[in-house]
């Protein structure tokens, strides 16, 4: 026991003295900030949501009217040089349809027949002429038109970079202002972001469109008409948002 304790003692007081080390090290000062950047892209490409809908109170009649329409719609898109694969039903509803009485009593009018078509144009120099055509070919609604890049990745790349750049920076500026400088990152955290798509602002989700003849397109929505004849494409949102921990030296 003589031997053993003076061993032990030795360990300890070791141990004492380490264990403000380790918990520095496990414990390093930080400074953690967050940088955001956006990168503002001309859209190169379409997606076009079209509604077909139309009534009959015969069931097959409906929907041979349907599907007629619905075809016209689809050459027009390949007329247009679309490839087949941006061309894809989306959505297809059948219901009967009634007209509500007193008495609780409610009367057949027929079928309501609705198909969703979704076109992908990838040249946005043709989407004017492929609006009015497939509102004259049957489409009678459209429920979105969505401006996007083909490249986002690309630029989402980009817009990293810059939201690592901006919190680098912003952390050299605060601890420069402690009297401190930025060591090594510790950690980093990148967080979701909606990147924001042009979205025309005259043909909104749920519109219905009357004429379309003549590339002229007549668009009622909230009680207003507008018409629209030229395309502005602007530019679309790219954001990214970047959290950095970094060690203070």
């Amino acid at each position: 026991m003589k031997r053993i304790m003076p061993f032990t003692l030795m360990f300890t007081v070791l141990l004492q003295f380490s264990s403000p080390v380790f918990a520095q090290e496990q414990n390093p000062r930080l400074i953690t900030v967050t940088g955001s950047a956006e990168v503002m892209v001309v859209p190169n490409e379409v997606i076009l949501t079209l509604g077909v809908e139309n009534r009959n109170k015969e069931l097959g009649a409906a929907k041979m009217e349907n599907d007629k329409r619905v075809q016209k719609v689809i050459n027009v898109a390949q007329k247009h040089h679309i490839d087949q694969k941006y061309i894809k039903t989306d959505y297809i509803n059948i219901e009967p349809q009634y007209d509500y009485m007193e008495e609780n009593r409610k009367i057949f009018t027929g079928y309501l027949v609705n198909n969703t078509i979704v076109l992908t144009i990838i040249d946005t120099a043709i989407f004017e002429d492929v609006l009015a055509d497939v509102l004259e070919a049957g489409a009678n609604s459209i429920h979105g038109v969505q401006f996007r890049t083909s490249a986002l990745r690309t630029h989402q790349d980009e817009a990293r970079i810059l939201a690592v750049k901006a919190a680098k920076e912003k952390a050299a500026a605060l601890a420069k202002e402690l009297g401190q400088s930025v060591g090594k990152p510790y950690a980093v955290v990148e967080h979701s972001t909606g990147n924001t798509p042009w979205i025309a602002n005259n043909i909104a989700q749920g519109t219905t469109l009357e004429g379309g003849m003549g590339g002229n397109v007549l668009v009622k929505h909230d009680d207003h008409t507008a018409s629209n004849t030229t395309l502005a494409l602007g530019q679309i949102k790219v954001s990214a948002r970047i959290t950095v921990s970094f060690e203070l030296e």
